[in-house]
């Protein structure tokens, strides 16, 4: 399941709702991304997330399918935020289940590393200094790398 919003979520409500109905799963891997306060030695007091609407769910929908195929998933979930955030909230929430841990952990690993190479967000952060927008970072498509066949 994939959701892109504005509004705040709730980790555990949904871990729970995720879970509810479901006997078979035996280990659950979860990812919380937050706005840090500094970013490469800047201070940062916002940061807005843009997207496309309809690129960015189909994107999305790509990444959670490969994780599917991948790994014998029993439940996903992909809570991406977009619009103004302020350090402390948090921005994406996934969580990968499974019969087993082993398939959690590794899905729930790539699912964040191909979200942060491969879906259509944009990121403004502001700071003191005004405004800018964040580069692609070669440590990011290092971790994905991994993940290609």
């Amino acid at each position: 399941m994939i959701r892109i919003q504005q509004q705040a979520f709730d980790p555990g409500f949904e871990l729970a709702e995720l879970k509810r109905g479901r006997p078979g799963i035996g280990g659950t891997v979860m990812f919380l991304g937050t706005v840090r306060d500094l970013s490469d030695g800047t201070d940062v007091t916002a940061m807005t997330l843009e997207h496309y609407p309809g690129m960015t769910e189909k994107a999305l929908a790509e990444i959670e399918a490969e994780a599917q195929r991948r790994w014998p998933l029993d439940a996903s979930l992909i809570v991406h935020r977009y619009g103004r955030l302020e350090p402390g909230e948090d921005i994406v929430l996934v969580i990968a289940a499974s019969a087993h841990r082993e398939a959690a952990f590794e899905a729930c690993h790539f699912l964040i590393d191909w979200l942060k190479t491969r879906a259509p967000f944009w990121k403004l952060e502001e700071s003191g200094e005004g405004a800018s927008w964040v580069a692609a970072k070669d440590s990011d498509d290092e971790a994905a790398k991994r993940w290609t066949k």
